[in-house]
């Protein structure tokens, strides 16, 4: 069926996002059409001002619309523990769990060399240089279970070793609630690689 350009354009820019697909995209045009005139224009000024309002943190590069992000400049973070994740999304995951006290570093993506990525194109240079002003006595490698993620927790632990800080990763394996008969063959190998005393 072909639609009206204007609900045909908005159908094909909702399809650019991330877990967005056509009926998706559909629902959500149908969704604003059956709204007001002002919930459309708030939606579109938030859309329009959110990249002129927003940057990266000057010490870990988490988003922020400040210099320094919430993170950075809370004093009751510790500054000795530094947690290493790939995109700003990640550090949600672990602030969740409401366990984790120290700080962040994004490096907004990983080493990819199929894709062209190496370390130049991270954020790893502000990394090395936290660790080397002194203070940080552990870095917790989080990056992603996949063969880049890997791969940049593995560079990284290269690079910081020599700068007598502890390097650490963060441990792999099944999900509580989960059935092992289930679980793949590396899920289970990094299960059994992280376990510890009972």
């Amino acid at each position: 069926m072909d639609y009206p350009l204007p609900l045909e354009r908005l159908i094909e820019e909702l399809k650019r996002l991330p877990g967005i697909g056509p009926k998706s995209a559909q629902r959500i045009a149908f969704f604003l059409l059956k709204g007001t005139r002002e919930s459309a224009d708030r939606l579109a000024q938030a859309v329009s001002g959110l990249l002129p309002a927003m940057r990266t943190c000057d010490v870990c590069h988490a988003f922020t619309d400040q210099e320094r992000c919430a993170t950075c400049t809370n004093p009751f973070r510790s500054e000795r523990v530094i947690c290493v994740v790939e995109e700003p999304h990640n550090l949600l995951a672990i602030e969740r769990t409401r366990e984790y006290k120290g700080r962040y570093h994004v490096l907004h993506g990983v080493l990819s060399p199929l894709h062209g990525v190496g370390p130049d194109d991270l954020r790893i240079a502000g990394l090395l240089e936290r660790v080397r002003t002194g203070g940080v006595e552990e870095v917790i490698l989080a990056t992603s279970p996949t063969v880049e993620g890997e791969a940049t927790a593995i560079y990284l632990s290269r690079v910081l070793k020599p700068l007598s800080v502890r390097v650490t990763r963060i441990a792999m394996g099944v999900p509580v609630g989960s059935d092992l008969e289930w679980a793949d063959e590396v899920t289970m190998a990094k299960a059994i690689e992280g376990r510890r005393e009972y």
